[in-house]
């Protein structure tokens, strides 16, 4: 069994990362129906939110179906973080993660995100006063580094602990490979194996098969995985992932049934949390993962991701389901 602070998770967990204009309350919902063991919340700006922005508190939108569900935070100042997690924490996750690792720039150059890498004595100080400021469990997401001449991840690590760090993920890359090159699992591995260390690490970063996953569990020990990118337009994931662990085999691969009724769910379920404009605009992302493989499908997915009333886009995904209902999807 895996614990974070008094939240008991199964043996190697999986955990659905936070990514902006991905995690969303329907998408969270898919995949934890899926297996996620634990679903975080898009990243939400501390500046944003503390200026009451409607993006950012619509963010905040959590459901007892998702727990246990963070909500991830960013920012560098701390007033604003503090203030932050006073109203993160009135929305009763189970969970606060700050979000030390974002590479983007814009978030960058606030000094936040992997931003704050150049300064691990703020991040330290950030962390210990978040820490105080509320009883639910913080944890923290970062990258190994800013850069490769500076990769000291695991003096972060055991700092991050020593003040009440209650779990960490780790990228394997720095801010300066953004998303570039392989991500490397070896200085995680070091972290866990660390016998300073006793809080749970997780590791991220290009697990995109089940035999990845296995790999972060037996070969480098890991605590647990979070997944990212692997997930978009694919909840089944999260099973395939499980599946293979208990049987050492694939998953049969989903069917096209299974993956209209997912994407019909996923626009009814963002309408009815962001309205018909939102919903249809912000669901497009998914569509080329839910039907990639499938030929000659260029007329279909432009209907999908063209289509501005959500009726067009029902319609799309009913003539997909008649038009391809013979297609067998590979593994």
């Amino acid at each position: 069994m895996v614990k974070i602070d008094t939240i008991e998770l199964p043996d190697f967990p999986l955990l659905l990362a936070p990514m902006e204009d991905v995690s969303d309350p329907p998408f969270r919902a898919l995949c934890k129906e899926q297996g996620a063991d634990v679903v975080y919340t898009e990243f939400i700006s501390s500046e944003g939110l503390i200026r009451d922005a409607v993006k950012s508190t619509m963010k905040l939108d959590i459901y007892e179906k998702e727990r246990p569900v963070g909500i991830q935070i960013f920012g560098a100042n701390l007033e604003s973080m503090l203030q932050t997690v006073d109203i993160v924490t009135a929305s009763k996750p189970d969970i606060i993660d700050i979000n030390f690792g974002c590479p983007v720039k814009k978030v960058v150059s606030k000094g936040a995100g992997a931003g704050i890498l150049k300064d691990v004595d703020l991040m330290v100080s950030l962390t210990a006063a978040m820490v105080k400021r509320t009883n639910l469990p913080i944890t923290v997401k970062t990258r190994l580094g800013w850069d490769h001449d500076s990769i000291r991840i695991m003096e972060v690590a055991e700092r991050l602990q020593d003040v009440g760090c209650k779990a960490i993920s780790i990228h394997g890359r720095t801010r300066a490979q953004m998303y570039k090159g392989d991500a490397d699992w070896g200085p995680i591995a070091d972290v866990k194996n660390n016998p300073r260390m006793h809080i749970p690490v997780f590791g991220n970063g290009d697990v995109d098969t089940p035999e990845k996953a296995m790999k972060m569990r037996d070969e480098y020990g890991l605590d647990g995985c979070m997944i990212g990118r692997a997930s978009i337009g694919n909840p089944w994931f999260f099973k395939q992932v499980k599946h293979f662990f208990e049987t050492g085999e694939h998953l049969a691969p989903i069917t096209i049934e299974e993956r209209v009724e997912a994407a019909k769910r996923h626009l009814q379920m963002a309408i009815d949390w962001k309205g018909e404009i939102l919903g249809v605009f912000e669901t497009r992302r998914h569509y080329t993962n839910y039907f990639k493989g499938i030929p000659h499908f260029k007329e279909y997915r432009q209907k999908m991701v063209t289509s501005d009333a959500s009726k067009d886009v029902f319609d799309a995904f009913d003539l997909v389901l008649k038009d391809f209902s013979d297609y067998q999807f590979k593994e």
